[in-house]
């Protein structure tokens, strides 16, 4: 089942249990859909790797918001984004744990033969590919540079 059809029943159901939170994000992930789907060159169609890739933005967007409305002290507008997120979570694959993200990247380093960080490019280069969708960006830069120093 494509991510819009999945979408599109989960908004049913959120329209139907009256779930104002739940319908929030999944009305801003069919908004992303619907602007990939109308980007020049995608011909209306967009593959599992671009749906993972929005969704993954849209989750760093959440993530970054959420930052600031915590810092700033705005807990009304820190819930908003913690809901969305959650909403956006379940069509995510599974988030690999710390642990299983440092072994993946001592098997990569181990490959690519890297030992300092200036051999950080070639690691974060693999990595980024094999982990898509599996673990955050900035997650895994941090244990590579910590694992390389």
């Amino acid at each position: 089942m494509s991510l819009e059809k999945k979408i599109m029943d989960s908004m049913k159901e959120a329209m139907k249990a009256k779930d104002e939170a739940s319908l929030r994000g999944l009305r801003a992930i069919k908004a992303e859909i619907i602007k990939a789907k109308t980007e020049p060159g995608a011909g209306g169609e967009i593959d599992e790797a671009t749906e993972l890739k929005f969704l993954q933005k849209m989750m760093k967007q959440r993530r970054d918001s959420l930052d600031i409305f915590e810092k700033q002290g705005r807990e009304d507008l820190a819930k908003k984004e913690r809901e969305e997120m959650l909403v956006i979570e379940r069509f995510l694959p599974k988030q690999l744990s710390e642990e299983e993200i440092r072994n993946a990247l001592k098997e990569i380093i181990s490959q690519t033969g890297a030992a300092t960080a200036t051999d950080m490019g070639k690691v974060m280069g693999i990595a980024s590919k094999q982990l898509a969708g599996k673990a955050d960006g900035k997650t895994i830069s941090g244990i590579v540079k910590e694992l390389l120093a």
